[in-house]
C-alpha cells in the first residue's frame, strides 16, 4: 500500500511540476510580447506563440496585441495574425470565432469580421445568439451603424435564433449613436413586449443619448421608466443626468443631484466633479469652480487631463495666475499627460500676467520631468 502511495505521490508531483513549468513558460512568452516595441517582430512572435494551445486560451493578450496594431494603423498585420488563427482546430469553437469577430470589429475591420461570421459553418462551427451578438457589436465598433438593424431583422430567422437582451442593447446603442432616439425607444418597447427586461446598460445608453444631446425632457421620461422597472441607477446614470443639467446651466440642481448620489451611497467620480467644474467655469464663477476642485480632492478623486484642460485656461483668463501655476505643477507631480498647447498657453498667460519666473519653472519642468518631454518656450514678444 505504501509503495502505491509513493508511486501516486511521485506521479502527482511530476504532473504538478510540469504544469507549473508550463505556466511559467507561458507567462514568459506573454511578458516578452508585452515588452516587444518593434511591431513587425511582435507579429512574428505572436504567430509563433499561437502554436501553443494554452496561449490561444489567453483572450487578453490577443486583444492587447490587436489594439496596439490598430492604434498604429497596421491593419495588414492584424489580418495576418488573425487569419493565421483559422488553421487551428479552435476555430470550430464558437467562442474562439467570436473572439476573432470582436477583434476585427474593434479594429474597424468590419468586412473581415463578417467574413469570419460567414465562414463559421465551413469550419463546422455553430452560430448561436453569441456570435450573432458579436457581429452586431462589430458593426457598432466599426461604426457601421446602418447595418445593425438589417442584420437584426434578417439573421435571426435564417439562423433559427432569438435575439436576447444583449442583442437589443447593441441595436439601441446603434440607434442612439445615429441620433435616432425614437427608434431606440421603439426597440425598448419591442423587447419588453417579447418578455425581455431592460437592464442598467439599456437605460444608461438611453440616458446618455438623451441628456447628452439636449433632450432633457426625454431623459427624464427614461429616468422615470427606469425607476418603475426598479432598476437602480449607478454613477454613470447620475453622470448622464448631471451633464444634462450642466448643459442647461441648472447648476444648483446639479449640486443637489451630486448630494443625492452621496445619500444613495454612490460616490461621485472624476466625471461628476469635472461636469460641475466645467459648468461653473462656463458661467465665469471662479470661486465656485475652485471650491468644487477642492471637493474633488477631498473626496479622494484625482484630477485628470480633463480637469486641467478646464481649469488652467480658466484661471489664466481670469487673471488667477498663481492658481494656474499651482495646477501646472500638479500636472507634473501627477505625471498627467496633457496637450503641449495647454502648457504653452499657460506659460504665455503667466508671462502676460508678470509671472515670468513661474513661467520659466514650467518650461524647465517640461524639459526635466521623468515621464514626457514638453518643448515649451518663453514668449519674446510679450
Amino acid at each position: 500500500m505504501s509503495f502505491l502511495l509513493r508511486r501516486l505521490y511521485r506521479t502527482f508531483s511530476t504532473s504538478t511540476a510540469a504544469t507549473t513549468q508550463a505556466a511559467a513558460n507561458l507567462e514568459s512568452v506573454c511578458k516578452d510580447l508585452y515588452r516587444e516595441r518593434n511591431l513587425e517582430r511582435l507579429v512574428q512572435k505572436f504567430k509563433k506563440s499561437s502554436e501553443l494551445y494554452r496561449f490561444r486560451t489567453k483572450a487578453g493578450i490577443y486583444e492587447k496585441t490587436v489594439l496596439r496594431l490598430a492604434s498604429a494603423q497596421r491593419f495588414r498585420w492584424i489580418e495576418e495574425i488573425l487569419e493565421e488563427q483559422k488553421k487551428y482546430k479552435d476555430i470550430s469553437k464558437e467562442g474562439f470565432a467570436v473572439r476573432l469577430i470582436s477583434l476585427y470589429g474593434k479594429s474597424g475591420m468590419f468586412d473581415h469580421a463578417f467574413k469570419v461570421f460567414d465562414e463559421m459553418p465551413d469550419h463546422k462551427c455553430e452560430r448561436s445568439v453569441l456570435s450573432f451578438n458579436a457581429l452586431l457589436g462589430a458593426c457598432v465598433n466599426s461604426k457601421k451603424f446602418d447595418k445593425v438593424e438589417g442584420f437584426f431583422r434578417e439573421l435571426p430567422s435564417k439562423l433559427s435564433i432569438e435575439p436576447d437582451l444583449v442583442s437589443y442593447n447593441v441595436v439601441i446603442k446603434a440607434f442612439c449613436v445615429m441620433g435616432s432616439f425614437s427608434s431606440a425607444v421603439g426597440m425598448l418597447d419591442e423587447m419588453e413586449k417579447k418578455g425581455l427586461e431592460p437592464d442598467l446598460i439599456t437605460f444608461n445608453t438611453l440616458l446618455h443619448a438623451c441628456y447628452g444631446s439636449g433632450r432633457f425632457p426625454d431623459g427624464e421620461k427614461i429616468w422615470s421608466r427606469m425607476a418603475k422597472k426598479n432598476v437602480v441607477p449607478d454613477v454613470r446614470s447620475y453622470n448622464a443626468k448631471l451633464a444634462g443639467l450642466v448643459s442647461q446651466k441648472r447648476m444648483l440642481e446639479g449640486i443637489d443631484l451630486v448630494e443625492e448620489m452621496q445619500t444613495m451611497g454612490i460616490k461621485p467620480d472624476g466625471y461628476s466633479f469635472n461636469a460641475l467644474i466645467k459648468g461653473f467655469c462656463k458661467d465665469g464663477k471662479l470661486d465656485e469652480a475652485t471650491n468644487w476642485y477642492g471637493n474633488m480632492r477631498k473626496n479622494d478623486c484625482a484630477p485628470d487631463k480633463a480637469t486641467f484642460a478646464i481649469l488652467v485656461p480658466f484661471y489664466c483668463e481670469k487673471g488667477s495666475y498663481d492658481q494656474a501655476f499651482e495646477l501646472c505643477k500638479e500636472i507634473f507631480n501627477r505625471k498627467c499627460l496633457v496637450d503641449v498647447v495647454l502648457l504653452q498657453n499657460a506659460v504665455d498667460g503667466l508671462v502676460k500676467g508678470g509671472k515670468v519666473e513661474e513661467a520659466k519653472q514650467i518650461v524647465q519642468l517640461g524639459k526635466s520631468n521623468s515621464y514626457r518631454r514638453y518643448t515649451l518656450k518663453i514668449p519674446e514678444d510679450m
